[in-house]
């Protein structure tokens, strides 16, 4: 098992429909369906390796990142601070901060990423999953990289707010 990183994408109705009864995002993530929901994907355990290539820090430093880069991993909202969805409450970037992260991730390419990795530095630093010494981690991480950046991408041009969490 261990601890995915997910992110769905929700019109603006959506998000106030989880925001006034976030039991309904929960029936939703967690439904036989949602293997299924197109507007849902997970990064797999790479959420916060991506996040290091991303801003150069980890979770327990992401306070020093940057936004809006930092919304990747930290979004600045909360669906319901008393909801725990596996690894605590679910957050949520707004349509416009959404914007902001994809047109951030849309300036960094993946050469930009292999420049930044740095699999033993990530080890020392406790990023999670604690793989990086292994030879095909970089090339997962690009992958996940590409999925995540055109799930932004989608979100951003259907006008979509985007939630994550951890699972």
């Amino acid at each position: 098992m261990g601890m995915i990183g997910n992110y769905l994408r929700v019109t603006k109705d959506e998000l106030e429909e989880y925001l006034a009864d976030s039991s309904k995002l929960e029936e939703r993530i967690y439904n036989a369906e949602s293997y299924t929901d197109k507007n849902l994907i997970d990064v797999d355990k790479s959420w916060e390796g991506l996040f290091f290539l991303l801003t150069g820090k980890s979770l327990a430093t992401a306070k020093e990142a940057s936004a809006p880069l930092v919304w990747t991993l930290t979004p600045p909202n909360e669906i319901d601070p008393d909801q725990d969805i596996g690894y605590g409450p679910a957050t949520y970037t707004t349509s416009e901060q959404t914007k902001e992260i994809s047109s951030a991730l849309n300036k960094i390419s993946t050469d930009d990423l292999r420049g930044r990795y740095n699999g033993q530095l990530m080890m020392e630093m406790g990023i999670y999953p604690e793989v990086w010494n292994d030879i095909d981690s970089l090339e997962y991480l690009m992958e996940e990289f590409n999925s995540m950046k055109d799930f932004y991408n989608k979100a951003t041009a259907e006008n979509q707010a985007v939630i994550f969490f951890i699972n």
